[in-house]
């Protein structure tokens, strides 16, 4: 046993942080009951994982009634499904502040275990309730009005691309040019890690710097949970109803207009373990009462995910993420 004295027991965010963090939570609480929206809670664990190749959820073992024999759980990576049960329950529009976890994810921005603000809203799509993520943070950084931007149009703005024309090979040309190391994966698969690089590490930096950056209308192939709008005239590439939330630089949100079909979420299920299948993941079980809910009958609603850490790191002006938490990974 190493000697008791080396053990850095005291917590890295000051008082006065935690302090803070206790204000924004009141802060956030409050901007939702004048909205007459619901406060949740749904379990953190569960027999199905998020099955989105790039995230990964950690375990845990339960023995005992409901599973004498033992059961793998999963720590939610976020608690979108548990309330989408609730939203096809008829629970109205509800919001959830919530501890979630996500394997492999440390560092300046990243912490294993963090704070998640996400919420529900009916009757909204996702261009109405990016109006809304935008009230909050005017209230909780005192930003000016947002900008909005698709992502065709900030791509265009910062690398001179049109994202639903450019052919892979020349992305992966430009890629390559940034730092992006040789890709082996084919297809969508391909154009979609290349144009994730490009945003990362060229675009994301330079977005939201004078005001929030709120970037819309993804590429189908991003679309995860969102619907899929079809193509018009007027605007001749389907897309993805989502939307990403940027400030300093930073990724704060992430929004959707949410898929309602049921059929649609489990190919998409079964697509996203295909994948991890090829990218030699482990396979992991999806969420059958999520499908189940959705068969039933999900309202139309919009819902986002906001990072309460990175929040809490802005209106300090933090630099690193351990200085809003009480215990980082390394202090547990």
């Amino acid at each position: 046993m190493a000697n008791i004295g080396e053990f850095q027991w005291q917590p890295t965010a000051s008082r006065e942080t935690l302090v803070a963090r206790a204000q924004i939570l009141a802060d956030i609480r409050l901007f939702f009951a004048e909205r007459g929206v619901l406060e949740v809670e749904t379990p953190i664990l569960s027999t199905a994982a998020a099955t989105a190749p790039h995230l990964h959820s950690l375990t845990a073992f339960y023995q005992g009634p409901c599973f004498p024999k033992g059961q793998q759980l999963f720590l939610h990576t976020s608690p979108e499904h548990g309330m989408k049960r609730l939203l096809a329950a008829g629970s109205g529009s509800i919001y959830q502040i919530a501890r979630v976890f996500r394997n492999g994810e440390a560092g300046q921005r990243h912490n294993p275990e963090f704070s998640l603000l996400e919420w529900y809203r009916l009757g909204f799509d996702h261009l109405a309730l990016m109006e809304e993520v935008d009230a909050l943070l005017t209230l909780l950084l005192a930003t000016s009005e947002g900008e909005y931007l698709t992502y065709q149009e900030v791509f265009f703005h910062y690398l001179a691309l049109d994202v639903f024309t450019v052919t892979t090979c020349l992305l992966g040309q430009i890629a390559q040019s940034y730092g992006l190391q040789i890709y082996t994966a084919a297809g969508e698969s391909q154009r979609q890690m290349y144009l994730d690089f490009l945003m990362t590490t060229i675009v994301e930096p330079q977005l939201g710097h004078e005001r929030p950056c709120f970037i819309y209308d993804y590429p189908i192939a991003e679309a995860q949970l969102a619907q899929i709008r079809p193509a018009t005239k007027s605007s001749p590439v389907p897309v993805a109803e989502r939307f990403e939330v940027y400030v300093k630089g930073m990724e704060l949100a992430n929004g959707y207009h949410e898929l309602r079909d049921f059929s649609e979420q489990c190919q998409r299920f079964k697509a996203d373990l295909a994948c991890r299948k090829q990218l030699g993941l482990a396979e992991v079980p999806i969420d059958e009462y999520l499908l189940a809910a959705l068969d039933q009958g999900l309202p139309d609603c919009a819902g986002v995910a906001l990072g309460i850490d990175r929040l809490l790191m802005l209106r300090l002006g933090s630099t690193h993420i351990e200085e809003v938490l009480a215990f980082p990974i390394d202090r547990i």
